[in-house]
């Protein structure tokens, strides 16, 4: 069964940082406290500190899933797609195709980010194994949610490891990506859906691109913490 939350902006407005707006979304995310077969997926790099902040207060294994962008060849910040692990792709409708993109273009997007995706992976989790995601709540956490493509590519991921349930978990996104994204995951949860959405930066007051050493240092302490309790795949 679907479901989505939704806080207003009336009670939400700008967030201070991405570790308040975590914290806000855990709150919202209460009922996963302390359950043992959940796990918090963060999507790097600007995910990262969200979801540490959601793990953290909700006393639940913290966890990375690599998924990149899609961006047009000469408008990067244009998502056209995402690309995720295991060979998992989305596309935005009409491409190849739109605003002149042809399928070799987006066959070399997809090779690079793919690469990039490998490149992450080794930085981030050295040689530290996979969490088990088989029968298990998932919580897939991002900073913020534009046109849902990178967020479409991790839910199928998840889903192609067997998850139990799949919640999808941001501060922010536009109303018409929260409704496309509730048609595939199991829930939806954010704090603000405001209609006039142009980036995920204008609802926070500082939004600082995350670093590769934050995000190691971030996955460390948790790592640490005691929060990580579940068998893993073999590396």
């Amino acid at each position: 069964m679907h479901g989505i939350g939704v806080i207003t902006m009336a009670e939400v407005r700008r967030f201070k940082n991405r570790a308040q707006a975590g914290k806000l979304l855990a709150k919202a995310l209460g009922v996963y406290a302390h359950q043992p077969d959940a796990v918090v997926l963060a999507l790097p790099r600007g995910g990262v500190p969200v979801a540490f902040a959601v793990a953290m207060t909700l006393d639940l294994e913290l966890d990375i899933l690599l998924v990149r962008k899609l961006g047009l060849p000469y408008q990067p910040e244009y998502a056209i797609g995402a690309v995720g692990s295991g060979g998992v792709r989305v596309l935005q409708p009409g491409v190849p195709g739109l605003l002149g993109v042809t399928q070799e273009q987006v066959d070399a997007i997809t090779a690079r980010e793919l690469l990039e995706i490998e490149r992450r992976t080794r930085l981030y989790r050295g040689g530290r194994a996979q969490p088990v995601l088989a029968g298990r709540t998932v919580i897939i956490v991002d900073d913020g949610i534009a046109t849902g493509s990178t967020m479409l590519a991790a839910v199928q991921v998840a889903r192609g490891h067997d998850a139990r349930r799949v919640v999808v978990a941001a501060p922010v996104a536009p109303p018409d990506t929260l409704a496309a994204l509730e048609a595939v995951a199991d829930e939806v949860v954010c704090l603000a859906a405001p209609p006039h959405f142009r980036a995920v930066s204008q609802w926070y007051e500082t939004f600082d691109q995350t670093s590769d050493e934050e995000v190691q240092d971030l996955l460390a302490m948790a790592w640490r913490s005691g929060a990580d309790r579940t068998p893993r795949m073999q590396p």
